[in-house]
């Protein structure tokens, strides 16, 4: 029989009826390059503060941001659920909108659970007060962040009331700072109106073993450092609550 008279070849498709083969575990490797992670019980609430913070005004598309509408209810839900023990926050955010910012590092200085932060990359600008708000924070050893006065961005109006508006702002900021870590307020302000530092703009940017100098941030570590201070902190939550004494 000449070929002409077979039928076409069409690519196989499952017969009538036939389920379709279930996902494997190669898949994701074969398509987005990354392998299965197995999904695991813990007791651990990883909360990841990324991008610019996403305030009162939605930001781009293309701008990775934090959602603050996002996180809060996150945070609640967290400090509900009783297999959740403690928090570990990871930053890498270059800052974003002041009140979104501190409403979320409030949301987590007023938790109940022991909550641990780690600073990767950057916690810049409003990035501050949030990586301060934990119990006890950890900075990468080449992390950096930066210190400087809140701007605001758009049309503003030049009167007074504008600048003092400003000026309460900015000291919502440096209470909130100094009071979740052992920067003295003298020393906030002067890394945050130092000049000659930054280019077209006034603050300081601090790296690493420099924020635990200043009494920023507490000690220089990484994800492990953090979970190992993390997991110290509720072995200690739960022997007070039984009756025990904490570890020293």
């Amino acid at each position: 029989m000449s070929d002409k008279g077979k039928p076409e070849t069409t690519a196989e498709q499952p017969a009538q009826g036939q389920e379709e083969r279930p996902p494997q575990p190669t898949d994701s490797l074969v398509q987005l390059g990354q392998t299965a992670v197995p999904a695991a019980e813990s007791n651990v609430f990883c909360l990841t503060i990324i991008g610019q913070v996403e305030g009162h005004m939605m930001l781009p598309p293309q701008n990775k941001t934090t959602k603050y509408e996002h996180v809060i209810p996150q945070l609640v839900a967290a400090e509900q659920n009783p297999k959740i023990e403690g928090l570990l926050i990871v930053l890498n955010t270059v800052g974003g909108d002041v009140e979104a910012g501190l409403a979320i590092a409030e949301m987590i200085a007023s938790l109940s659970k022991p909550k641990v932060a780690v600073v990767l990359g950057g916690g810049h600008s409003i990035g501050v007060p949030i990586a301060v708000s934990a119990d006890y924070t950890f900075i990468a050893e080449t992390a950096t962040m930066t210190i400087h006065p809140i701007r605001l961005n758009g049309m503003i109006i030049g009167v007074p009331q504008t600048f003092e508006y400003l000026e309460k702002m900015q000291e919502r900021v440096v209470r909130f700072v100094t009071k979740h870590s052992r920067i003295q307020e003298e020393t906030f302000k002067e890394l945050m109106f130092r000049t000659g530092e930054l280019t077209r703009d006034i603050g300081t940017t601090v790296i690493g073993s420099e924020a635990v100098r200043n009494g920023l941030i507490d000690e220089v570590g990484g994800i492990g450092a953090a979970l190992q201070e993390l997991k110290r902190r509720i072995a200690d939550r739960k022997a007070v609550a039984s009756g025990g004494g904490a570890n020293p």
